[in-house]
């Protein structure tokens, strides 16, 4: 029996939930890549987000040649966090492990059952799986390897930050359960992976951050929706949208998804979002020092000292 094998010897299924919109240009690599995936149980549940390019053709073509493997759902059109968040809603009883996808990437072959043997160490307690990517540039073909993250994955660290990048995260099936029960009541958030990071640590989970070598190739582009952040423009525009108030806002909309569940959260999360809520909103002075009593961090260093220029300037 292996590790990714139940007691009656039975490869575990995962479910997959890919999000689509107008992916055509890159979504043959990604479908490939996750036929070749050496655990061969999956699931894939596709929901397209109003494509008006070939995605939908595309999709057809791969859903004939995996019968029985393949779901085709319509989306939202509401946006890429909507669309993920619905798919959570809507997981079908038997989704086993739940796994993210996103169009444009490209898998290792041993993604999946990198990810299965990882979760299936850590024992039955709901718990979240994710990792490094390779931050991939197709037009030179330079790659970069995300950096190792090391600090605790704890509240703390998630209103602020998010480490559990989508395309990387896995959910055990306690873990999926909690999600979507939680998700049918969550108003939206800017971004579903930073609500699952911020849901399990909320809530008493675990989060397990692989800092092995990346199992991804996170392909940067132009039209992504997010992308890497990496390079002088993207941090100037980074800190741009600080200043114009853009992170305080999604900060706003993570604190009201977390009070929609508090009744799933742990005591001592509920004192830390109501205490970060109450600090936000006080005077320079009483503002950071009632920030560095709950002590809030980021991963690394520099993005730490980041944080504490925003909550300077008021901009959390």
């Amino acid at each position: 029996m292996t590790s990714n094998s139940t007691s009656h010897d039975r490869p575990l299924k995962v479910t997959i939930l890919l999000g689509i919109h107008n992916g055509a240009d890159h979504l043959n690599a990604q479908l490939k890549s996750i036929s070749r995936q050496s655990h061969a149980n999956w699931h894939l549940i596709c929901s397209d987000d109003g494509s008006t390019d070939n995605s939908l053709a595309i999709l057809s073509d791969f859903a004939k040649s995996h019968p029985g493997q393949v779901t085709l759902n319509v989306g939202p059109c509401r946006g890429f966090s909507h669309n993920f968040m619905s798919m959570i809603c809507a997981l079908p009883k038997d989704a086993g492990y739940v796994n993210f996808a996103d169009q444009d990437d490209v898998w290792h072959p041993e993604k999946l059952a990198r990810a299965l043997r990882q979760l299936n160490n850590i024992g039955s307690a709901p718990a979240l799986y994710c990792g490094r990517q390779t931050y991939w540039y197709p037009t030179t073909n330079r790659q970069v390897a995300s950096p190792e993250m090391k600090r605790p994955f704890t509240l703390r660290n998630a209103l602020i930050e998010n480490v559990a990048t989508g395309n990387t995260i896995m959910l055990n099936p306690a873990a999926a359960r909690l999600a979507q029960h939680a998700a049918c009541r969550t108003p939206s958030v800017f971004a579903h992976d930073w609500w699952l990071y911020l849901l399990m640590t909320a809530t008493g989970g675990i989060v397990h951050f692989d800092n092995g070598s990346p199992a991804i190739f996170y392909r940067q582009h132009p039209r992504n929706v997010i992308g890497a952040g990496k390079g002088l423009l993207a941090q100037i525009h980074r800190k741009s949208g600080v200043l114009r108030g853009v992170f305080s806002r999604r900060i706003d909309g993570n604190l009201q998804a977390l009070f929609a569940i508090e009744d799933l959260m742990t005591p001592q999360a509920r004192d830390i979002c109501r205490r970060f809520s109450q600090a936000r909103r006080k005077s320079t002075l009483a503002r950071l020092a009632a920030m560095r009593r709950i002590s809030l961090y980021r991963q690394h260093r520099a993005d730490t000292l980041g944080y504490w220029g925003a909550a300077s300037l008021g901009r959390l």
